[in-house]
């Protein structure tokens, strides 16, 4: 309510001022009231000042004002002789204070989510607006989460004068199911291939592993954005795709989605043509051009175009280039011109890198893995590689990398801004291993200690076929210099099918970066072994062997490893040629060498992975080569579906795995989101291998099919996987179930 006491009449009467005169000065302004307000943020919104004439216009635009603050339940204004003038009495009503909020009704979501949800918190003004602002915010939380016909009313209870409790009283009503997605006037693109594009999905019976089937706002904002991309890249510019219609059906629970589209002509393109590049001729631009006159028009290769030229600019310093395509339709030819505008800007080298937000990580661990040196030219590839860097250091949860140019010193500031995870884990506990059958743990791992990059693991690990005690330490900078050192001790039995064996070892390791992609490595590795335990009827190649021998070995190693994301990648490759070299002392001596290929190819969301390894190993100065050095093809870590083993040279007499000389591994996989926000994602898989004793059957191969689920999870990597055995032989099951911890491929 606004109240204005006009007395100001009375006031010029008894102060023997006529109306025809000025009118009086304002001497004096007051605020009353005030219980949690500052004065001064009254006062500055009131525009009538002390020493002018008084303003019936003005106070009345000041309550206005002052009401907007969204405070105030009620701004009254009174008018007093005050010292040959008036004083103004700016009289105000605060709203009360909301002391507590709550929620009651609510059964399938819990308070502490829809907490997150609203703005309002104790202690905030009863503001009505603001309310009721968040009520609507929890009911479209509700529809995101499938609960359409939800209703949330808020209701105020009044504590004191000044204190009142919110609660937001909430019928959740029913979980409404996506029934039917109806695409109405699509002629030449199906129903199919748009649905495919949407993340909105019609609800099935596996809907609760992806969370689909129930309509999001936001989602289908951004579906409609794809269905007009589909069309677009199918030379469809002027496609439209109206606002999507919903029908709920209360007594079924469920929702039909129509989407109308108005498809248009298919235009091609008639020219490509290039306007404002002086640094490069349209020759060397038109090399990167993969949309051609004649075709369809495609804007998804028009924009990769744009890119390409983009990152031929931005890659040698010019930070600010923009490349801005006109499209120019023909209507009655129904093609399509197109002109790229290209503002190549000015070239701009790299000013000052600022690094904040790392508490423990110390800031060379984070400028080490940094691309750039002050002063360096600008580009977009080595920004790109900096961001890939640090985030397979896997110590930062986020990480922003945000360029500042300076217009006139043309230079560009870096911000780089990361947010710590934790990187030491304490695990205790058991479980069951598809090889070692059940297993006892405890393992203590810091992977960023003392905020130096330095990593240490100690590790002990106790199942029913195995056992295994380990201390491993690696600095990636020994010393501040670009040098890798890793080193450990380890102790380890182990039962295989027909022998036992027991180790101890130390190792030691020296690694360098060669170049931006390749690294080169050596190690050199003490074991001691000792074979036991040899079961009755085995082959004489194990009885040969029994006993303890030691192994002294060095292993060089060179990679070349291109993957965005050594955790997931998804783009890039890792190949790598490593030979061990054992009779450096000790009493074994072979030489054992590998060959590992494996690529990554993004297919939108998804990744294809193919991935291939051969191995070869042989006895030195009339030794044999150890068991334990063999091949054993056959598991998670080789072909699975296929038992450790399996695929390779067996004990003629017991029909047991003795692994082979040779291996000749293949694989492909197929990966793809199951729920992204977790991390977890879907494989599915084809597996080829086998190991050899000599090369008279070499090429023969063993085949397996699969699926499996990938989980990031908190503490490192989860998967687990089916395989199944195509060629089953007597003896062999024909799938298998197994999943590890630690690691992918």
């Amino acid at each position: 309510m606004r109240r204005l006491a006009l007395g100001l009449f009375f006031l010029l009467i008894t102060t023997g001022v006529v109306l025809a005169q000025e009118l009086p000065l304002v001497s004096k302004i007051e605020i009353q009231g005030l219980k949690r307000i500052e004065e001064g943020a009254i006062k500055a919104k009131i525009s009538q000042k002390i020493g002018e004439p008084v303003s019936e216009d003005k106070i009345n635009e000041d309550i206005k004002a002052i009401f907007k603050m969204g405070y105030f339940d009620d701004v009254k204004v009174e008018i007093e002789p005050f010292e040959g003038g008036v004083n103004l009495i700016y009289n105000v009503k605060e709203k009360p204070t909301i002391v507590k909020i709550d929620f009651q009704g609510n059964k399938e979501i819990e308070d502490s989510k829809l907490k997150e949800k609203i703005t309002i918190t104790p202690g905030s003004i009863a503001d009505s607006v603001l309310i009721q602002d968040n009520a609507l915010k929890l009911k479209n939380y509700y529809e995101e989460e499938g609960y359409w016909l939800a209703n949330v009313v808020p209701v105020i209870k009044k504590y004191s004068a000044n204190d009142v409790s919110l609660t937001y009283q909430i019928d959740e009503g029913p979980k409404i199911k996506i029934k039917k997605i109806i695409i109405e006037g699509n002629r030449r693109i199906s129903s199919s291939k748009i649905k495919k594009v949407m993340e909105t999905k019609e609800w099935w019976i596996f809907s609760f592993l992806s969370s689909s089937g129930y309509f999001k706002k936001a989602q289908m904002n951004t579906d409609v954005e794809k269905i007009k991309n589909l069309y677009f890249d199918n030379g469809y510019i002027k496609a439209a795709v109206a606002e999507p219609e919903i029908s709920v059906d209360r007594a079924k629970k469920s929702m039909t989605i129509t989407i109308r589209i108005s498809e248009g002509d298919q235009y091609r393109v008639s020219s490509i043509d290039f306007t404002g590049n002086k640094t490069y001729d349209n020759a060397t631009i038109q090399k990167l051009i993969t949309i051609k006159p004649g075709s369809v028009f495609d804007k998804s290769k028009l924009e990769k175009d744009i890119q390409a030229i983009s990152s031929l600019y931005s890659d040698n310093g010019y930070a600010l280039v923009s490349v801005a395509p006109d499209l120019v339709p023909d209507e009655k030819n129904r093609t399509v011109r197109i002109t790229l505008n290209i503002s190549e800007g000015d070239k701009y080298r790299i000013g000052r890198i600022e690094v904040s937000g790392n508490t423990k990580t110390r800031d060379k661990v984070i400028r080490r893995e940094i691309r750039f040196d002050e002063g360096d030219i600008f580009s977009s590839s080595k920004l790109k590689r900096t961001y890939e860097r640090l985030n397979n250091l896997n110590y930062f949860e986020t990480i922003d990398i945000i360029p500042k140019p300076k217009y006139e010193e043309k230079v560009v500031d870096l911000d780089v801004r990361v947010k710590e995870r934790p990187t030491g884990f304490l695990s205790i506990g058991g479980g069951y291993s598809s090889v070692d059958k059940f297993i006892a743990t405890v393992d203590l791992t810091q992977g960023n200690l003392f905020g130096k990059g330095q990593y240490l693991k100690l590790k002990g690990e106790l199942g029913g076929t195995s056992s295994l005690y380990e201390v491993s330490f690696r600095d990636p900078w020994f010393l501040d210099k670009p040098i890798a050192l890793s080193t450990g001790i380890y102790k380890t039995t182990r039962e295989y099918i027909e022998y036992n064996k027991k180790a101890f070892g130390f190792f030691v390791g020296l690694g360098k970066d060669l170049s931006e992609y390749w690294r080169g490595d050596v190690s050199y590795n003490f074991e001691r072994a000792t074979i036991s335990d040899i079961r009755v009827g085995a082959s004489p190649i194990i009885f040969d062997q029994e006993g303890t021998k030691s192994t002294s070995s060095i292993t060089p190693t060179i990679t070349r490893d291109t993957r965005d994301n050594y955790l997931d990648p998804s783009r890039g490759s890792r190949n790598s040629l490593s030979a061990t070299f054992a009779g450096l002392g000790g009493d074994n001596a072979f030489v054992k060498g590998s060959v590992d290929s494996g690529w990554y190819f993004p297919l939108g969301p998804t990744t294809f992975m193919v991935r291939g390894r051969f191995g070869y190993a042989k006895g030195l100065f009339d030794k044999t080569l150890p068991l334990y050095e063999r091949f054993y093809v056959g598991g998670i870590y080789t072909v699975r579906g296929l038992g450790f083993g399996d695929a390779g040279p067996k004990d003629p007499a017991t029909g047991d795995p003795i692994g082979g000389t040779t291996q000749l591994i293949f694989n492909t996989e197929y990966i793809f989101p199951i729920l992204t926000e977790m991390r977890l994602k879907g494989v599915v898989f084809f597996d080829a291998g086998n190991s050899y004793e000599d090369f008279n059957n070499f090429g023969y191969l063993r085949y397996t099919t699969g699926t499996g689920l990938r989980w990031i999870s908190p503490i490192g990597p989860i998967r687990i996987e089916w395989g199944y055995n195509l060629a089953k032989k007597p003896g062999e099951s024909s799938s298998k179930f197994e999943f590890a911890f630690g690691s992918f491929f």
